[in-house]
């Protein structure tokens, strides 16, 4: 198995505060980074989106817009504007930071003027099942960017740029799925809610002649523009997989580069992303959803969960090569809608699990490593106050631990349903390997060989500060504190 030695973070969270400093941010805190050992960085949607200055980035209004034009009510985005974007970009290539872009092509939201379309209506939980005649509508289709005026494209986007839309001024209050005559909802995407082509605003329809131009058009000066290294795709099980593999080809052979790409896929259904891996053939990596539930799952559960069998669901358990593997991210996080909380206890032990393996292309959550504090509505209506803690002392920790020891045969030891643990050989430019030792009960110690015999180990994370002697077969009885993780690794 090829080994992924790279660091990814994940450079934002959902509620990265408006203030258009966070471009600002990054090309300052680059060196650090750097030096923790992160190889490289997804950052938020960098384009305007409908809520102009405030919005996330996922509210597509204008890709072309990287905040320079006057639209939506700012010119910066939320993050700042296009040249702090692009000095950002430059700091973090400055030292040795690949920066991956998010790009969301299924929607766009926001649109200048309405259209008046014959539509008919499915229900939303259904896209199988009309639930009205072809009728008119009136939406907001027509997307001319007055405030870009003709730049870098001259494109307007009209109706039937689009397959579907969820609004209908015609029929307020009215749920349904719209979609356009002499449309139809694409194949090959994920079977939820019958077909899951629909998820919001102005659906694109990819299988338009200028839709598709358009997107290689933008993708070329995007890459031109910014000199950014990859892609993450944003809801990737919305979209015809199809699509993703002609869209790379052609920017992989224009840029002559090879342009990393992972997808969003968030699903329970882990055949659904095995699936979607081969009809893209290898092209792209996905987020490891699986491995995040268990996660979250273990950590709810505490000295209930069976450790034995954290990596059954996973995606890297199968597919080590393609799977970015990662504890959380901005659509998991509290108040957000598909909210899966892994507690902060379980955290640390998530973190070692995901940077001290093979396998896999670790993703470090922003909110995790500096913390995070925010307040939003609930799905109950009310408000709460939102404290994420810091555990940047102990992710550093196990970045210092991939960077210098995690090398090398592992051999797991996965005996106990409240211990899990493994080690890493080393090889001969990190001799000594390590070893890790996760509990989520009491105090734990199990009996592993690592790289170096005779040789005294210590316990990283400062759990357990004792040291340990391996023997002449470079076996020792390593420990753990209970619910916790300890990192041993030579002295």
């Amino acid at each position: 198995m090829k080994e992924h030695n790279g660091v990814m973070m994940q450079y934002f969270h959902w509620y990265t505060p408006g203030d258009g400093s966070l471009w600002r941010q990054l090309a300052q805190e680059a060196p650090a980074l750097a030096e923790a050992g992160v190889t490289s960085v997804w950052l938020p949607p960098a384009y305007k989106g409908a809520a102009g200055g405030y919005d996330t980035g996922y509210g597509v209004y204008d890709l072309f817009d990287l905040g320079e034009f006057d639209q939506k009510g700012s010119v910066r985005t939320k993050y700042g504007t296009r040249d702090e974007y692009l000095r950002a970009i430059e700091a973090a290539h400055a030292v040795g930071i690949q920066v991956y872009a998010d790009v969301v092509i299924n929607h766009k939201l926001g649109g200048d003027h309405e259209e008046e379309i014959r539509a008919t209506p499915f229900d939303p939980d259904d896209r199988h099942r009309p639930i009205g005649d072809l009728q008119t509508i009136k939406a907001w289709t027509h997307f001319d960017f007055p405030g870009r005026g003709g730049a870098y494209s001259e494109m307007h986007w009209h109706w039937w740029h689009f397959n579907a839309t969820d609004a209908n001024a015609l029929a307020d209050g009215m749920q349904a799925v719209y979609l356009f005559e002499g449309k139809r909802f694409h194949d090959d995407v994920d079977l939820e809610r019958g077909n899951f082509d629909y998820l919001m605003g102005c659906n694109l329809d990819i299988a338009n002649p200028d839709v598709r131009q358009e997107l290689e058009h933008w993708g070329r000066w995007y890459l031109e523009t910014t000199g950014i290294d990859g892609f993450r795709f944003d809801a990737v099980k919305h979209v015809e997989s199809g699509f993703f593999v002609e869209w790379l080809e052609h920017l992989r052979r224009h840029s002559g580069r090879r342009l990393f790409a992972v997808g969003e896929y968030w699903s329970t259904v882990g055949d659904a992303l095995k699936h979607f891996l081969g009809t893209t053939d290898g092209s792209m990596m996905l987020f490891d959803a699986g491995l995040h539930y268990a996660f979250a799952e273990a950590s709810r559960a505490g000295d209930a969960y069976d450790l034995r069998g954290l990596f059954d669901r996973s995606l890297v358990k199968d597919h080590p090569d393609l799977a970015v593997t990662l504890v959380s991210n901005h659509d998991t996080q509290p108040l957000q809608s598909l909210e899966s909380v892994v507690e902060a206890w379980f955290v640390p032990l998530a973190y070692a699990a995901i940077l001290l393996r093979r396998g896999g292309y670790p993703c470090v959550f922003h909110a995790d490593y500096y913390g995070a504090t925010y307040s939003d509505r609930g799905s109950d209506g009310q408000e709460y106050e939102i404290v994420m803690a810091s555990h940047r002392w102990m992710i550093d920790r196990c970045l210092r631990a991939r960077r210098d020891h995690a090398f090398g045969e592992q051999v797991d030891h996965f005996d106990d349903p409240h211990c899990i643990g493994w080690t890493r050989g080393g090889n001969e430019e990190h001799p000594g390997g390590l070893a890790v030792l996760l509990s989520n009960a009491g105090d734990a110690a199990k009996w592993m060989r690592v790289g170096a015999p005779n040789t005294t180990y210590v316990d990283i994370t400062e759990h357990v500060t004792d040291g340990i002697v391996t023997n002449d077969e470079g076996w020792a009885e390593f420990r753990c504190r209970g619910r916790s993780v300890s990192v041993w690794t030579p002295r």
